[in-house]
């Protein structure tokens, strides 16, 4: 789950992690209230949606009087950001800087801890700095036994400064950073630009956050500030129905039997140069009902061109299957190509059902995923 960053500056200031004045608007009325609620001569104003690149796609703008607040509070709240409508913005006071950095916690999958983060390169994409430049990232694994006391943190905090006050000041920053972190059940707590200003304090102008999708029973607060894509709503609906599934941003749509087994139809639509528009894996049920729901979920995305049903059949029943696609078709006009794979329990049968119909066969993943490609470019 991902935050907006005025709900993570929240979560931070309840830490004691330094962030600058702001306040949230809805209007450009609102903004010109901000601005004289803040009594500062430049302000930032800046686009709120759950994506990063706002700079880039002209969603943060320094103000600097009350006309030019007006002007870009109505132009962002105009615009859309990778497809996200910006519906709110964030009047926050301009700081003086003296320099920038980068601060994250994150999960480091292969030494099954915590790692931290840090950059002199701050304010720019971390990912960029990451592939072009790594030299400058310093990386800290962080035992969980042993978290980040006292002198753990002062000693990393030398890593960017040698003055004592900004050690000092680092020195609490990443121990709040990685409280909030573990307390919160988190899965990145990222400050971007960490700032050092010119009156020698350290201050956060940018704040994200995610978080453990599974700890959010027991994360109340943090749930109150879940909004929902359209993707997370359909996401959520599928779980409800029992299926696994991820959209993406392909043409070809994937009805798959197993974790496994749907990563290595992606794979492979990728190998034969297609793109896949999802990831869904149906389990291992051979109720029809549940292909059924399966095929209306593929086909309500617009962007599929052509739909790829591979079916290993262990406990599902390949003739259960078929049966449950003659009837979803029964139900749902479409006339988009349908490339079948079935292979396992009762595969003959399942495959005899679908021969002379609207499916389009196929007996091998080989065959199937070249079927599917050719028929997504055509």
């Amino acid at each position: 789950m991902k935050t907006h960053e005025y709900q993570a500056k929240q979560i931070f200031s309840s830490y004691g992690i330094p962030v600058e004045k702001h306040i949230l608007c809805f209007t450009a009325e609102d903004a010109v209230k901000a601005y004289d609620g803040l009594d500062t001569e430049t302000v930032v104003v800046k686009a709120q949606v759950l994506s990063g690149g706002r700079g880039k796609a002209g969603g943060v703008k320094l103000a600097r009087n009350k006309e030019e607040v007006v002007f870009y509070a109505d132009s962002i709240l105009s615009m859309k950001i990778k497809e996200l409508p910006v519906k709110k913005i964030l009047i926050s006071e301009a700081v003086q800087i003296d320099s920038e950095y980068y601060v994250g916690f994150t999960i480091d999958r292969n030494s099954k801890s915590v790692i931290l983060m840090l950059s002199r390169e701050g304010g720019v994409d971390i990912e960029t700095v990451a592939s072009e430049t790594p030299e400058k990232i310093y990386r800290f694994t962080i035992e969980p036994f042993v978290g980040m006391p006292d002198y753990l943190a002062k000693k990393i905090a030398f890593t960017l400064f040698k003055e004592s006050t900004q050690v000092n000041s680092m020195a609490k920053i990443l121990k709040s950073l990685y409280q909030v972190f573990i307390e919160k059940d988190a899965s990145l707590a990222e400050i971007n630009p960490l700032v050092l200003t010119k009156e020698n304090r350290l201050v956060a102008i940018d704040a994200k956050m995610t978080f453990d999708d599974n700890a959010l029973y027991r994360q109340t607060e943090i749930l109150a500030f879940f909004e929902p894509t359209e993707d997370e709503k359909i996401e959520s609906s599928a779980k409800e129905k029992g299926f696994s599934f991820v959209k993406m941003d392909g043409d070809i749509g994937c009805m798959v039997n197993g974790a496994g087994l749907a990563m290595a139809t992606m794979d492979m639509i990728k190998l034969y140069g297609g793109n896949p528009a999802n990831f869904l894996d149906i389990g291992g049920s051979s109720n029809p009902d549940k292909v059924i729901e399966g095929m209306r979920l593929l086909l309500n995305d617009k962007r599929v061109k052509v739909v790829l049903i591979n079916i290993f059949g262990g406990i599902t029943r390949c003739d259960d299957v078929a049966n449950g696609l003659l009837t979803a078709f029964q139900k749902i006009e479409s006339d988009i190509p349908v490339i079948v794979r079935l292979t396992g329990t009762n595969e003959k049968k399942g495959r005899d059902l679908l021969r002379n119909t609207r499916f389009i066969v196929a007996e091998t993943m080989g065959e199937a995923t070249r079927l599917a490609v050719g028929s997504s470019k055509n």
